[in-house]
């Protein structure tokens, strides 16, 4: 009789590939596969959905439950430690058809969409990691408002994904051509798609952002039509839908964050509705870029813009080429972030400590690829 050999999916490069094609579905790249390979006998997986103390996980061969390790809950030093949907994780299996599997490291993030804790001081809480386009939704009945697609874009832009507008409902708007003025002079460089969930053209054209292996965070009060879309999207009832109340406030549908795969191939990321979403850290050098620029042309390095002499900002104001309710809203995001006073500098580190944990970590990510690149 003829023997039989077990492949074995850590030792065959057939199985491998298939490894590979599997967990790029949910979005993984080469980069996540170079660090996994730093960690012997543990198995690649990515959060797709989050609970109170558990998480949703999918690796190579199935779905199932994971929690950290109690030496991770006690070497975590930050809420941004923790994983959250999206991340790429090291766990301890990857068959999850019995008990709980045990995530011991979060890899390195490309992006990180963040808001400030609720009801904890100085803290950051990641909202949707490894994201490629965050999509901005707003409705065009009663949820339109410039400051917190101002406040958005600055969050966006921060997180390292690029930014799309989506406004939703346009069926139910008078004045569309006027709005779209409106947000082409504070959204510069970025997108705008205009939807209707009674036009089927308008809303495929997200489909030119989210392609196989790619993944979208949609984000946007209560009731805008996130849940909506993502349905539209897959063709399918995936999420309950909501809607905006009379007193323009939204009805909360979702009340966790899942990564979802489409049947097209892209992958997206419902969110609760936000409508006052904290600001940890932005960047206002893309939101505000008016802003900054003329900043450099105030005659005072030190210049406050409120009195001083040879303000450029003021004087834009004055002459009516800059909007004081956007110059007002940009102190405002300014001090929520504390970038205030802050220099390039410092603003640049305490990027990098969000997103990788501190320079000395991106070091040994960066080496680490380097060394595994000279060796191929």
């Amino acid at each position: 009789m003829r023997a039989v050999r077990v492949l074995r999916l850590d030792d065959s490069s057939i199985a491998k590939g298939v490894i590979v094609n599997q967990l790029k579905k949910y979005g993984a790249e080469e980069r996540f596969f170079t660090e996994a390979a730093q960690f012997d006998k543990m198995s690649l997986a990515r959060v797709i959905s989050q609970y109170k103390g558990l998480y949703r996980i999918v690796t190579e061969q199935s779905k199932g439950l994971a929690e950290v390790s109690g030496r991770f809950r006690f070497e975590a030093s930050s809420l941004l430690a923790y994983p959250a949907v999206g991340d790429f994780v090291m766990v301890d299996r990857a068959d999850l058809q019995s008990g709980n599997a045990i995530i011991h490291q979060v890899l390195s993030r490309k992006s990180a969409f963040m808001r400030a804790a609720v009801g904890v001081s100085n803290e950051a809480q990641l909202v949707a990691a490894n994201i490629d386009f965050v999509f901005i939704c707003m409705a065009l009945n009663n949820d339109y408002n410039l400051n917190r697609l101002e406040r958005y874009l600055s969050i966006a832009w921060d997180s390292g994904a690029t930014p799309v507008v989506v406004l939703t409902k346009s069926d139910l708007c008078d004045d569309l051509a006027e709005i779209l003025i409106e947000i082409s002079s504070v959204a510069v460089g970025v997108d705008v798609v205009t939807t209707s969930s009674l036009d089927k053209e308008s809303y495929q054209q997200l489909f030119h952002y989210i392609k196989p292996g790619l993944t979208a965070s949609f984000i946007g009060s209560s009731g805008v039509g996130k849940s909506t879309l993502i349905n539209l999207l897959a063709g399918k009832e995936l999420l309950a839908t909501s809607h905006i109340r009379q007193d323009d406030k939204g009805c909360h549908t979702t009340t966790r964050r899942d990564l979802l795969l489409l049947p097209q191939g892209g992958i997206v990321i419902d969110t609760p509705g936000m409508r006052e979403l904290g600001v940890e850290s932005a960047d206002l050098s893309k939101s505000f870029a008016d802003i900054e620029e003329l900043v450099l042309q105030c005659k005072f390095n030190d210049c406050t813009h409120i009195t001083e002499p040879g303000c450029a900002v003021q004087q834009a104001i004055a002459d009516g080429e800059l909007d004081a309710r956007r110059f007002e809203n940009y102190k405002k995001l300014q001090k929520e972030a504390r970038y205030d006073g802050l220099s390039s500098k410092q603003i640049e580190t305490e990027k990098i400590n969000a997103m990788f944990g501190g320079t000395a970590e991106m070091k040994r990510i960066r080496d680490y690829a380097k060394q595994k690149n000279k060796r191929r």
